[in-house]
């Protein structure tokens, strides 16, 4: 499971170079007239190096060929999965460098950012779903069709929102014991996440952790098993300890640099979503009936998400009749999910990332079904998923 020092000297570039990217696009916004430097929009969303600076690159023709040659110099690297992760992260900000200089369509954008298919979700998938949703209530004992089973449901289940923080904050608890029982969290529950409720934000949850805060809009409608979800999700063993092990992992000299890196639009992205919608089966949290069904709520709504960016940046549909659309077919949430929805898909930089939802859980989860019966190895595979960064296609090649 220890990587090779070719490959640890190969990370401190692959980290330089991506810092220099995401400088080369803030200094586009800038340049653009965009506001003060926390207004601007980044790749890199999270740096926890103090001491790797960005690669100067005169212009995006310069970055292309610097990642053109990270990709090719990836196939000499000792592990088959490191080979293969970083000639996919050289590619995918090959393409982020294309579509700021050049332009690239939304379907170019979702298959060579993230490197999985770039189809919506289909009819079929999306019925399938609710099919499952719909047998699922009714063996709670919901009547009626979808629509007033779900509602029923959510009323039941339903969190007000001046409980909502304190109630959050007892999950990300029970979470991290949850967590440390079957994997190293290599740190001190005191440093965990705290919670901070928003409004109007284009995200149901954001994982802040270099503040430590876990920001909840509170805008949606929130049920008990949403909360658990999010506390999982956002917290243990989700992004929380994604950020704590890869950070630790190369302050011991055992992970690349590029670990203290969280980047959008790239190969890593739908592992990372998927890495944290997993840990609900790591931690047992997906057994009891409402709990599954607020898993199938939540693949039901990455799919539906996938559908309205395609409408909106591949169709050209007017965003009123997106949000129509969304509003037609959430089922749960109310009209803050809605909002928020919008906001996500509405924006050029973010919008193909709702594909890593839809894709991240069935690629990790696939993953996870090979090792959850077999606990002498979880040790190795906790270091090799959470360890190093992934692509969807890398999170399978786990030889233990």
């Amino acid at each position: 499971m220890t990587l090779s020092d070719a490959t640890l000297r190969y990370g401190e570039g692959f980290c330089e170079a991506l810092l220099g990217l995401d400088a080369l696009y803030a200094a586009e916004q800038t340049a653009g007239g965009a506001g003060p430097a926390d207004d601007l929009e980044r790749l890199v969303v999270l740096n926890m190096s103090t001491t790797h600076q960005p690669e100067p690159f005169a212009d995006y023709a310069a970055a292309i060929a610097r990642f053109t040659e990270l990709g090719a110099a990836a196939t000499a690297l000792p592990e088959r999965d490191r080979q293969r992760y970083y000639a996919q992260a050289s590619g995918s900000a090959v393409a982020f460098a294309t579509w700021r200089s050049t332009g690239l369509p939304f379907p170019d954008q979702i298959g060579r950012f993230l490197h999985i298919p770039s189809a919506l979700a289909s009819d079929a998938e999306l019925d399938a779903i609710r099919g499952e949703m719909r047998t699922a209530l009714t063996d709670m004992g919901y009547s009626g069709d979808l629509v007033r089973q779900m509602a029923d449901w959510e009323a039941r289940q339903r969190v007000p929102a001046d409980e909502v923080q304190g109630t959050l904050d007892e999950l990300m608890s029970e979470a991290w014991d949850r967590t440390a029982e079957v994997m190293q969290i290599p740190s001190d529950k005191s440093d965990g996440m705290k919670v901070r409720t928003v409004s109007g934000a284009p995200f149901n949850a954001r994982c802040d952790f270099t503040n430590r805060t876990v920001d909840l809009n509170i805008d949606p409608v929130l049920t008990m098993p949403g909360l658990r979800h999010l506390a999982v999700h956002e917290g243990y063993p989700g992004h929380y300890v994604q950020f704590t092990r890869r950070r630790v992992a190369y302050e011991n000299g055992t992970g690349p640099a590029d670990n203290l890196l969280s980047v959008v639009n790239t190969a890593s992205s739908t592992p990372f979503e998927g890495i944290a919608d997993v840990g609900m089966r790591v931690i047992g949290w997906d057994r009891s009936p409402d709990d599954h069904l607020s898993g199938l709520l939540s693949r039901y709504r990455s799919g539906i998400g996938t559908r309205a960016a395609w409408r909106l940046h591949a169709e050209g549909w007017a965003p009123s009749a997106v949000r129509d659309e969304i509003h037609r077919d959430a089922l749960t949430g109310g009209e803050g999910w809605v909002d928020g929805r919008m906001r996500f898909i509405s924006r050029p930089d973010r919008a193909a990332l709702i594909w890593s939802y839809w894709q991240g859980e069935p690629a990790v989860g696939a993953a996870w079904d090979q090792v959850k019966d077999r606990q002498d190895a979880w040790p190795d595979y906790f270091t090799f998923l959470y360890d190093r960064m992934h692509s969807a296609e890398t999170v399978g090649m786990f030889a233990g």
